[in-house]
């Protein structure tokens, strides 16, 4: 049986952090699906989960085989049986995430007991790169190279552009 995996975020935009989460990832397990959270009834996302499905697999495609792009609503441990999987990958960058995650990873095993939270650090290069400081800095023409793909930097320019 392949190991599966669900690395779930909103990735607005992703980031070269979570494009290395997703690397390191595929290292422990046969298959990871990325998960892209949206809810209907918020509208503050700047990209469409399409969009950001897009954008993954533009920077993936060397392992592209053994990534699944999907997107949900709802509660992530009714997603990730429903996708077959067994294992959720969470990336880490500083103490006050791993409060958050923790508690979440416990209440989701309370949930259901057979999955389990994988925690993996954020690589040094990738230690203060967040998405929400990404979309900060670039509404403001700010320079995010070396923070994302160079396509996601494209994308940024344009989204903010047509804002203006």
């Amino acid at each position: 049986m392949k190991r599966r995996a669900i690395y779930p975020g909103s990735f607005d935009p992703p980031t070269y952090g979570h494009i290395d989460i997703i690397r390191r990832s595929l290292q422990m397990v046969d298959e990871v699906v990325v998960a892209v959270v949206y809810n209907p009834q918020k509208s503050d996302f700047l990209f469409t989960p399409q969009e950001r499905i897009d954008m993954f697999r533009e920077e993936l495609k060397d392992v592209d085989t053994r990534i699944e792009y999907d997107n949900f609503y709802g509660l992530l441990v009714d997603y990730v049986d429903k996708k077959n999987a067994t294992i959720i990958v969470r990336g880490l960058r500083a103490v006050s995430d791993f409060d958050y995650e923790f508690q979440m990873a416990l209440m989701n095993r309370r949930m259901k007991p057979h999955i389990e939270t994988i925690f993996l650090m954020t690589g040094a290069a990738h230690f203060y790169t967040a998405s929400r400081l990404v979309k900060e800095i670039a509404s403001f023409d700010g320079n995010v190279d070396g923070l994302v793909p160079p396509h996601v930097v494209k994308r940024l320019k344009e989204k903010f552009a047509k804002k203006t």
